[in-house]
């Protein structure tokens, strides 16, 4: 058993917290703190979410009993982030350490490592970028065939990657969390045992969770009271998503509050318009910003990664039609970048794309509609 597994195990059972090594040191943490790990930094500043053995634990009982029992685990995810550490927990209350995964994430690392697996049911942790890649290649599209479930989450799933993983009859779950709720708490739309979902006050549809799996808080009193509040003795997280609830009380995730664009009077969820961006041919990676405009507040702008990326004209006569990509929504800046920011695997920085976009437009390499 590797030593964060050793370290894992003992901090379950009352030992000494596991905490990042470069965050305080644990005599200031609370003595029901089991672990604690960044939080993913979307609004710029990551906070150290503070984890209780019995959060920790009723999350992985409830992600065992939703995937059908427990098995062996590949970690392919770093464990510095709440999805890798996760996949060590879950490992460890299934009573082995995980088969990791060494070296840059590829198709054949990942075939390699999947091979070595113990015998039983095999679970793995992906974000969708990593998935992608994986599908590219035949060998490793058969290792996946061969998993119990392929967890996937840390980002908004593009439509072409799910339709993809459909037709290839890939156990793939899309997973929601944070790791203010111990990871992934809800599992293609549908609540783990334990967790409570509502939608806050107002038409914005804040998504809050309540249950068993909250986080104590963070290191930061005062972080912990704006996002964590006390009503009817329950005790709800605030999340910085926006989701729908059907009649049934399933989720459906629709982007990121804090993320909006105000264009012309217009609120614009980026997400909605990355979907549709990225179904383009010529666009492999895409983020969507607000650039500064002194006629519309802000114009959508777009980032794009590919080897064959469109003109910004190409790409508007290509949404011109489409469901939904109305006038205000499409494009009225590109940019063509060599890679997008990222604070996690999966996990576009969207505060570094919009300072990216902004030095473009400085520079002249935004192609612009004035």
């Amino acid at each position: 058993m590797s030593a964060l597994s050793q370290a894992v195990e003992a901090a379950l059972s009352g030992g000494p917290p596991v905490i990042p090594p470069e965050w305080t040191p644990t005599g200031h943490l609370p003595p029901d703190v089991a672990l604690a790990v960044a939080s993913s930094g979307s609004t710029g500043h990551p906070k150290l979410v503070l984890l209780s053995a019995a959060a920790v634990t009723a999350s992985a009982q409830a992600s065992a009993k939703r995937l059908g029992g427990a098995g062996q685990w590949l970690l392919a995810l770093p464990t510095s982030h709440i999805a890798g550490l996760n996949v060590v927990v879950r490992a460890v209350l299934a009573g082995a350490a995980p088969t990791a995964l060494t070296g840059p994430f590829t198709a054949q690392a990942f075939t390699q490592a999947a091979r070595a697996m113990p015998p039983g049911p095999r679970f793995v942790s992906l974000v969708p970028t990593q998935l992608e890649r994986l599908l590219t290649d035949p060998v490793a599209v058969a290792e996946l065939g061969g998993f119990a479930a392929i967890l996937l989450g840390g980002a908004p799933v593009p439509s072409n990657l799910q339709n993809q993983a459909q037709r290839l009859e890939l156990p793939v779950v899309q997973t929601y969390g944070m790791a203010e709720t111990c990871g992934g708490c809800v599992y293609d739309g549908v609540p783990l045992d334990g967790v409570q979902l509502r939608l806050g006050a107002g038409s914005v549809g804040r998504i809050e969770v309540a249950g068993s799996t909250l986080a104590l808080g963070y290191l930061d009193p005062v972080a912990t009271g704006a996002a964590f509040v006390n009503q009817a003795g329950q005790r709800w997280y605030l999340s910085s998503d926006k989701g729908h609830l059907d009649s049934a009380g399933q989720l459906t995730v629709l982007g990121r509050l804090d993320h909006i664009i105000l264009t012309g009077g217009h609120k614009v969820a980026p997400e909605v318009v990355e979907q549709w961006l990225v179904a383009h041919p010529g666009v492999a990676q895409v983020v969507v910003t607000g650039l500064p405009d002194t006629q519309w507040g802000q114009v959508v702008t777009a980032l794009v990664v590919g080897p064959n990326p469109p003109t910004l004209d190409q790409l508007r006569t290509w949404l011109e039609g489409k469901v939904g990509a109305t006038k205000e929504r499409l494009p009225r800046a590109l940019g063509i970048v060599n890679q997008l920011p990222y604070l996690a695997p999966g996990k576009v920085d969207r505060v570094a794309a919009a300072a990216l976009a902004k030095g473009l437009d400085r520079s002249g390499q935004i192609d612009r509609l004035r």
